[in-house]
């Protein structure tokens, strides 16, 4: 069954289109189970009725004719319940209808199964028999299998054919569901980066020069057959002819006459080179791929092979001539801070992800630019959205492909909209953070980029609460030395002097990975990152700590935090460094104080350790992403359990609320500088905790101030307590939305709540 099943599955997932896909699936699906029947329904998004859509066996003329409510016939049975159903005489079930003219008269056996994806229900798959008997296990288990493992294929193909529609005159808006990353709603011209020479990773595009595409895959063709004829001289003596004939076989693979000729004639048709090659070439390896024989199954490497050599001289001439449109929507199946580095700030309006969740690191830094993202967009057709018009919606977590006139005129509303909220607010600028009873609470800013400060300073932040150096390590192809370093530490202290700047030490590992340092881990969010690292590379932690206090003179404004600390010998040692940095530097001639030295908690262990913690340090920081992440076994960049990660979890509140108690007991101060802290709903419950300052990205604070300056402390305890009662997410939420409702306050906590109107 499982070879039968993968075949199925590798031919689905080969089709040009939704159509053939359907056509395949009750092709093979039929003859596999060697059943009369095979058919499938699709679920219509703007009827939610289920669409006949695919047959081997019925009325092929009815195919999207008729459709039925999710209510109506077996069908709808299996489509309202979401279930298996498998019958031995179809007409005595009590939900039996008979439609006339689609051929089912003669057919007894009935079984159906749903397709479903993502827990969106995407259509019925169903055999029919002229016998009357009941289907075994096996055919059961076999069309749960295949209607399981299709869900996904058919998503993509659904989307895939839909955004590859050129009319948008149609009324009809193509819309991929993901996870918000960044909120703010970005209108653009879609770009994909693709990996290095990755064939399968090169999108579909016009040639803008036909001529100038094939000059550029003649010159890369001829640069990879000079490689191969230098490497077939070196080795000529070293093998047997038999084996060096290889080399001729390489050769003719480029020739005119096969494959080369190919790539030719697609470039001519109007495809660009990087397209061309890799349709033609992704083409031929999937034909070998699928052949018996062993020798020729091996073609399909040294098929692709040849491809990546030729795709690697394309991409290295077309690097240098990337032209950003005004407006771009950058795409990528992982979006990393160096893409976002390469695109003009100016010119970058939106980001679109196929890989991570809210906060994997690339949405915080997308946050931290005020740039709208979309995360674990999986069922993108990323290959098909290059030059296309996107709408991505960073509140809801939604792009939208093509849309037609008067979508695009409502979204530009949307945008205008959030423009005109981020006006009104700029006034608060200058106010104190404070309640309307008198507390006053600090809030800070978190950075990394340069192109942070601006939009920092702008924000009337009282401090940096994070500052995350491993940006500055991750832009880099090597290690930045210890004066590039000072440079950078020492812009950011003289930006905020003389405000805090909280300077935390290298963290990368789990979802961040240098490129010169790579880690690869089977499970590197439990592995080796942040303080561990340092720890076990003393050399890179002592040269940014001596940076930071030579940063530092004249200014004594820095603070050091370190990352990822979940034993007290972690602490101890890296104080020890500090010290021994300190002195160092002393010795050189600098005079400053020894700075403020805090922790980050994280990890479920350091919350049990808070007293002791405190009781070591000048403060504690609670990174409140990681310590979701870990509190609730939910890996943040995965976005198939992104719904279930969440920061007013109340086992997460529970842990912050034990965190303020154990360091208010010990006079240490304590702030938070997670993503939860620029959450204005969590705003009353953060301060009523007891957090002395609470750090966000800059686009995120003016909101937080307005939630902060319109209740009051006393207010903020009283919905605290209610908490104690309550024991889910939902509770959670609601119990806020009701606080930011007596205060008028939904707007500044929910934006782009009315995007619904705009579809």
């Amino acid at each position: 069954m499982i070879e039968t099943l993968r075949k199925i599955v590798q031919a689905v997932s080969e089709a040009d289109d939704l159509e053939q896909a359907l056509s395949l699936i009750v092709h093979e699906v039929r003859r596999a189970m060697a059943t009369d029947v095979c058919t499938v329904y699709l679920s219509d998004r703007a009827t939610t009725r289920l669409v006949f859509r695919a047959t081997e066996g019925l009325n092929r003329d009815k195919i999207g004719a008729f459709s039925l409510a999710r209510t109506e016939g077996l069908v709808g049975w299996v489509a309202s319940r979401g279930e298996m159903l498998n019958l031995e005489d179809a007409s005595a079930h009590p939900s039996f209808q008979l439609v006339p003219g689609l051929g089912e008269e003669s057919f007894n056996s009935f079984m159906g199964a749903p397709i479903i994806h993502q827990r969106d229900l995407l259509g019925v798959l169903i055999v029919q028999q002229a016998d009357s008997r009941r289907f075994s296990d096996d055919e059961e288990a076999f069309l749960i299998t295949i209607s399981a493992q299709l869900a996904g294929i058919i998503a993509h193909a659904e989307v895939s054919g839909l955004a590859a529609l050129p009319d948008t005159s149609s009324k009809t808006i193509t819309r991929i569901v993901g996870v918000a990353g960044s909120p703010g709603i970005g209108i653009g011209e879609g770009v994909f980066v693709s990996p290095t020479a990755d064939l399968s990773a090169v999108p579909s595009r016009k040639a803008d020069n036909r001529k100038a595409e094939l000059r550029a895959f003649r010159a890369a063709l001829a640069r990879v057959r000079d490689d191969i004829e230098v490497v077939s001289d070196n080795l000529k003596d070293e093998l047997s002819p038999e084996d060096h004939a290889l080399f001729g076989v390489y050769l003719n693979i480029l020739d005119d006459s096969t494959l080369g000729g190919e790539v030719a004639s697609l470039i001519k048709s109007g495809e660009w080179a990087q397209g061309a090659l890799s349709q033609v070439l992704l083409k031929h390896i999937k034909h070998f791929e699928r052949m018996e024989h062993s020798y020729l199954r091996e073609r399909a490497v040294d098929v692709r092979d040849l491809g990546t050599r030729v795709l690697t001289y394309l991409q290295d001439d077309s690097e240098n001539r990337r032209d950003w449109p005004e407006k771009t929507i950058l795409i990528a199946e992982e979006i990393t801070a160096s893409a976002l580095g390469e695109v003009p700030r100016d010119n970058l309006v939106g980001v679109v992800s196929l890989r991570g969740s809210a906060n994997s690191h690339a949405a915080i830094i997308a946050r931290g630019m005020g740039v709208p993202a979309v995360m674990g967009a999986a069922d993108l057709p990323y290959s098909r959205l290059d030059a296309r018009t996107l709408v991505v919606d960073g509140h809801n977590g939604r792009v939208y492909i093509n849309p037609p006139p008067e979508a695009l005129r409502r979204f530009q509303q949307l945008v205008d909209d959030d423009l005109a909220l981020s006006e009104e607010l700029s006034v608060l600028r200058t106010d104190p953070g404070q309640t309307l009873d008198g507390h006053t609470v600090p809030l800070w800013v978190n950075t990394g980029l340069t192109a942070d400060l601006p939009r920092a300073l702008e924000s009337g932040a009282d401090g940096v609460g994070l500052y995350r150096t491993e940006v500055a390590f991750l832009l880099r192809d090597k290690f930045p030395s210890e004066e590039e370093q000072r440079q950078l530490y020492r812009e950011q202290l003289e930006a905020f002097a003389p405000a805090p700047v909280t300077m935390r030490s290298l963290d990368i590992g789990g979802d961040k990975s240098l490129p010169y340092f790579p880690i690869n881990e089977d499970n590197p969010f439990l592995g080796w990152r942040g303080v561990r690292v340092t720890l076990d590379h003393p050399e890179i932690f002592l040269a940014q700590i001596r940076a930071m206090l030579k940063a530092n003179e004249g200014l004594g404004n820095l603070r050091i935090l370190l990352p990822m600390i979940s034993a007290i010998e972690e602490v101890d040692e890296s104080l020890a460094l500090i010290q021994r940095c300190h002195d160092e530097v002393m010795a050189e001639g600098y005079t400053q104080e020894f700075p403020p030295v805090g922790a980050m908690i994280e990890v479920p262990s350091a919350v049990w350790l808070t007293d002791v913690l405190a009781h070591r340090l000048d403060f504690l920081s609670v990174g409140s992403n990681d310590l979701t992440q870990y509190l609730l076994a939910v890996d943040r960049t995965n976005s198939r359990v992104a719904d279930m990660y969440h920061g007013l979890h109340p086992a997460v509140l529970g842990a912050l609320a034990k965190i303020c108690l154990d360091a208010r007991q010990r006079s240490c101060p304590v702030s938070i500088c997670g993503e939860l802290a620029g959450d204005p709903r969590a705003t009353p419950l953060l301060i009523a905790m007891g957090f002395d300052q609470l750090s966000m990205n800059a686009a995120s604070l003016p909101r937080v101030k307005k939630v902060l300056n319109s209740v009051t402390l006393t207010e903020a305890k009283e919905v605290l307590e209610q908490l104690k009662g309550l024991h889910s997410v939902s509770q959670v939420k609601h119990l806020l939305d009701d606080l930011m409702q007596r205060r008028g306050l939904e707007r500044y906590v929910r934006p782009g709540q009315e995007q619904e109107r705009a579809e």
